[in-house]
């Protein structure tokens, strides 16, 4: 069985796929439907520049295939209901596909990119339907793949993942007015699920995110003293450097890698930060992942710099990573080319 047609909610019946050319992008063709793991939406939700990525209207898309009942009684932050009529998807109008980066569909806990069951009541409204229709995300992303050339996201086991693992995304809020998404403050990017975060100094003296996230270790990399765990080495690693080409961090990275290692071994949760969270802290987990994998610094900047979109560590640090890749591997791999 295919999937059901969409319709734009003020929109003439659809039943083909539609076509689309926009001015942001060339020929149309069909997306690829790909699963999205819950820290992969965690990391897009957490995007900054100046301010939070949220507040880009063709960032992104996320959209909750659930009940009424559902979305209602609690959703991601963001997240628009697609209603179901008549066996329709109904996309809101203001919805633009086209130029949308990330697209992500949710239902209740789908995890795998096949329609599990069909269901016997597809002419039946999500207002009226009380369970959850498995599958349903695969469906509605199968037919919203004809409408982007981004590949569509099904998040891996739905809500009911992602909500057990982010509580502290979840609302009932429906509307979001600009000003609201300017004043969303973000929260650390999570590298290793629920053990390691990369942020900045602003999220390190954020008490609620230190809750949130369970957060029991820092490593500040600035120069700023943070209100947390101060005095107390055993929590605590503090690497007093500048944000500029000529700082030497290379003597403290094993004391870093040393550090997270102990934490993890503890069950801690570790915040590594520095003023902005792009530079120094992004340069210490690097080395970090460097040396726990045994990788190059290629592969773990490229890996760092999917979870932080604007991660920039400065060319002197760049050249130190680079030195101690020779330390963890025995030999200088990465072209620094290849890193921008």
């Amino acid at each position: 069985m295919g999937a059901p047609p969409i319709r734009r909610s003020c929109a003439l019946p659809c039943s083909h796929p539609r076509w689309f050319r926009s001015p942001c992008r060339g020929p149309s063709r069909m997306a690829d439907l790909v699963l999205c793991e819950p820290i992969e939406l965690y990391n897009i939700l957490n995007q900054v520049t100046k301010l939070s990525r949220l507040t880009e209207p063709n960032y992104l898309c996320l959209l909750d295939v659930r009940s009424k009942r559902e979305y209602d009684e609690s959703h991601v932050i963001t997240a628009r209901r697609v209603k179901k009529k008549a066996n329709e998807y109904l996309i809101p109008e203001s919805v633009d596909l086209e130029c949308v980066k990330y697209c992500v569909v949710y239902d209740n806990n789908t995890s795998f990119l096949e329609i599990l069951r069909h269901s016997s009541d597809d002419d039946v409204s999500d207002e009226s339907r009380e369970g959850p229709v498995l599958g349903a995300a695969i469906k509605c992303g199968k037919a919203l793949t004809h409408l982007t050339r981004h590949p569509v996201r099904i998040l891996k086991g739905g809500y009911e993942r992602f909500s057990a693992m982010y509580h502290f995304f979840r609302t009932q809020k429906i509307i979001w007015m600009p000003q609201e998404l300017d004043a969303f403050q973000p929260y650390p990017v999570e590298i290793m699920p629920g053990k390691i975060y990369l942020g900045n100094f602003r999220q390190a003296c954020d008490p609620k995110i230190q809750k949130d996230l369970k957060i029991k270790a820092h490593v500040n990399v600035s120069m700023e003293t943070g209100p947390f765990f101060t005095g107390d080495a055993d929590k605590l690693l503090h690497i007093q450097i500048e944000d500029s080409p000529e700082a030497n961090i290379s003597p403290f990275l094993r004391h870093v890698c040393h550090f997270v290692e102990i934490h993890l071994e503890l069950g801690s949760v570790i915040l590594v930060f520095s003023t902005l969270g792009i530079s120094r802290s992004c340069a210490a987990i690097l080395a970090y992942l460097m040396h726990r994998n045994e990788q190059t610094l290629k592969r773990s900047w490229a890996y760092v710099k999917k979870c932080q979109n604007n991660m920039c560590p400065n060319q002197g640090l760049v050249t130190q990573l680079l030195e101690w890749e020779k330390i963890v591997l025995g030999d200088l791999v990465t072209d620094i080319k290849d890193l921008y």
